[in-house]
């Protein structure tokens, strides 16, 4: 699969973006861009569309690190994590992501370019731009 390139203008698009793109989305799925680029939000709609909770009950995992939505079996459960206040390979390493990344549940990882050795060979990649005119470009990529 190549890359595919998206616009959206609000905040609305994006969460729809991210309710459309859920569906093929499987295992690590790295969201990266600037504070404030919408991976947030992206991850809003990716959680929706997966059916597993609603665009208000997800939020930044920024503070508690790791947010779990769904029930307890793969591939029923999204892994939202941020490694923003993270530092340290031996910090991320602690949260356990190998379990998780093994146990064929989506995890969204918001800030892990930061951490390249501890990614896995096989992800996915979303990249979020802000535009001049306040729109979004968001670059989706597969990685083998």
């Amino acid at each position: 699969m190549e890359s595919q390139t998206f616009t959206t203008r609000t905040e609305e698009e994006t969460i729809a973006l991210g309710r459309r793109l859920a569906p093929a989305l499987r295992g690590a799925v790295l969201l990266i861009g600037n504070l404030g680029a919408g991976k947030t939000t992206l991850a809003k709609g990716i959680v929706e569309g997966r059916r597993v909770a609603t665009i208000d009950e997800v939020s930044s995992p920024t503070f508690t690190l790791i947010h779990q939505y769904g029930g307890q079996h793969s591939p029923d459960v999204v892994y939202h994590i941020d490694l923003y206040r993270l530092d340290e390979p031996r910090e991320v390493e602690s949260l356990g992501l190998d379990e998780l990344f093994g146990g064929g549940a989506l995890v969204l990882l918001e800030w892990a370019e930061r951490f390249p050795a501890l990614l896995p060979r096989r992800r996915t990649e979303i990249r979020l731009r802000p535009l001049e005119d306040e729109s979004r470009e968001i670059v989706v990529t597969p990685v083998e």
